[in-house]
């Protein structure tokens, strides 16, 4: 926990790189269209619980992984944002199941230490472009939906992205009181 707390505070923490590709404006509403590259992230999945309740623990485990708790004892620094995959029904509605994931820092992507936690599992994801929304303030689940459906909205029906998952993503620390980043992110189909 300690390695955690102090990775935190005083290790470093990079943002994920991307390409911004557009950035428009539709109803009052601004959004971007961006790229990211593909990369090594530690996830973290969890069923039965939700969003509000487990979405902390799982940011938690993440969090211990990059401050110590791998098979090399590493405090590996942090990457932002946080992203959170959710699988939402039809109505909107996020079901229980979550999937948690933070890019492995660039200097360890070519050989990430193994998580001592056995349900943190280190993937190989592909890039992609999304399309993003941001807003501020503390978010949990009603304020994700809200945002998401405002996305939607705003993309229309006929726009190209896919509707199945989309990611909830987080750049703050909870301890940070103000000038909160929180975004949405639908992934555009692939033409």
């Amino acid at each position: 926990m300690f390695g955690m707390i102090k990775n935190s505070l005083f290790g470093t923490t990079e943002e994920v790189e991307y390409k911004l590709l557009a950035t428009e404006t539709k109803d009052g509403v601004s959004y971007e269209v961006r790229r990211y590259d593909a990369a090594k992230y530690a996830c973290v999945s969890s069923e039965g619980r939700s969003f509000d309740q487990v979405s902390g623990e799982l940011v938690r485990r993440l969090l211990m992984y990059t401050g110590g708790s791998n098979d090399q004892g590493e405090a590996m620094g942090t990457t932002i944002p946080i992203v959170i995959t959710v699988f939402p029904r039809d109505d909107g509605v996020m079901t229980r199941r979550l999937v948690a994931g933070m890019q492995i820092p660039n200097s360890y992507r070519n050989e990430p230490p193994t998580p001592t936690d056995s349900g943190i599992r280190i993937e190989d994801r592909p890039g992609m472009t999304v399309y993003t929304l941001q807003f501020g303030g503390f978010a949990g689940e009603s304020e994700y939906r809200a945002q998401a459906a405002r996305l939607i909205r705003t993309l229309g029906e006929g726009a190209p992205y896919q509707r199945k998952h989309y990611f909830c993503c987080s750049y703050d620390p909870p301890i940070k009181p103000y000038s909160r980043r929180n975004e949405v992110w639908f992934i555009q189909e692939e033409p």
